[in-house]
């Protein structure tokens, strides 16, 4: 009886939460779905504090976005602070970060956080901190830990200099086709073919660093990276240790776009969409 109340109070909390009605992309307003979860492998929709509750007791949740839909951002910041009221969340990693800024982040954890100048002092580059600002002064806040997962400078370059194969204990052939579909799609279709063994050494690269980091971080742990990062056929959970138990996938999916299925992610949470913007247009 006791472990049964337990959940029925967590489930009370969690429905006295607030549904996050707070959309800034302008196109499917009017989804069915808007704002629900997906439970991928039931294919039943829930609500945004019904996740919560599913999420809760995980040690290890990976959660995927598309880095250009400012919902998403603000989901995650929702989707951490609503965790934070039901326990501790004990490390928060991104893939915003480089291994380079872990002394910089380590000096200002739990620290009173400076105003504007708090970029800079982090070494912040190449994302933006409009986006990105507010999760990164709720990591340094409220976790123990906010850590850094993505590949300095000098790595990465290093990588590219010498490539490593996909390891094809991980990669199955499906997965690696995808993988190279995916890098070809996003340098617009004009990544010479020699360069396509470095890229795809890269994002291998990555993608195992972040399961490294996620995986040796204190549980609760969860990581916000790119849907592609993120989905289990293809990216992090390719790279976690056999003798974990698989970290939870969430994928953030914009209305009007294909639902990732079960072998994809374990959660698909619907937003709305941005314009329609082509990329690409400026290469042709």
């Amino acid at each position: 009886m006791r472990v049964i109340g337990g959940w029925l109070l967590l489930l009370f909390t969690v429905s006295c939460q607030a549904e996050f009605t707070s959309w800034q992309s302008p196109r499917g307003l009017d989804a069915a779905h808007l704002g629900q979860a997906l439970n991928t492998r039931s294919g039943e929709w829930v609500s945004a504090t019904t996740l919560v509750a599913a999420l809760a007791d995980q040690p290890h949740i990976l959660l995927g976005e598309k880095h250009d839909n400012p919902d998403h951002q603000a989901l995650q910041l929702w989707l951490l602070q609503a965790l934070q009221r039901e326990r501790a969340q004990a490390s928060l990693v991104l893939e915003m970060l480089r291994s380079e800024q872990q002394p910089q982040l380590d000096q200002w954890q739990g620290q009173s956080l400076p105003g504007e100048s708090l970029p800079n002092k982090l070494g912040w580059q190449g994302w933006d901190w409009a986006a990105y600002g507010e999760l990164v002064r709720w990591g340094l806040t409220y976790p123990e830990q906010l850590l850094a997962s993505n590949l300095s400078r000098n790595e990465m370059h290093a990588v590219y200099q010498e490539p490593k194969p996909l390891d094809e204990q991980r990669y199955n052939p499906a997965a690696r086709e995808q993988l190279a579909q995916i890098m070809q799609r996003s340098h617009c279709d004009k990544l010479p073919a020699e360069r396509m063994p470095a890229m795809l050494a890269i994002q291998q690269a990555r993608d195992q660093r972040m399961a490294v980091v996620l995986s040796t971080a204190e549980s609760p742990g969860l990581l916000v990276a790119g849907v592609f990062h993120v989905r289990k056929d293809i990216g992090v959970p390719l790279h976690w240790p056999d003798d974990m138990a698989k970290p939870v996938v969430v994928m953030q999916v914009e209305v009007g776009s294909d639902l990732p299925g079960a072998e994809q992610a374990d959660w698909v949470w619907l937003t709305p969409a941005q314009p329609e913007q082509d990329y690409c247009a400026q290469l042709r």
